[in-house]
């Protein structure tokens, strides 16, 4: 399951979990306050991957990786 950390007020964060909806790419949404060791969003986890940031090309890359 690919997790995404976000902020209610992160437009990123927002934006990052359209596509995933449009994509049909299912997802796990983590309030970052949660985790002491996120610092900025969103940053999702593809497996042992953590791509920082709404980086299209490297979530795409890291998950034809992971299938």
């Amino acid at each position: 399951m690919i997790k995404v950390y976000t902020t209610p007020t992160c437009i990123y964060c927002h934006a990052l979990m359209d596509w995933l909806d449009q994509e049909g790419i299912e997802y796990q949404e983590i309030d970052a306050s949660t985790n002491p060791e996120i610092s900025a969003v969103p940053v999702t986890e593809i497996g042992d991957e953590r791509i920082i940031g709404f980086d299209r090309p490297a979530i795409k890359r890291a998950l034809a990786n992971g299938r």
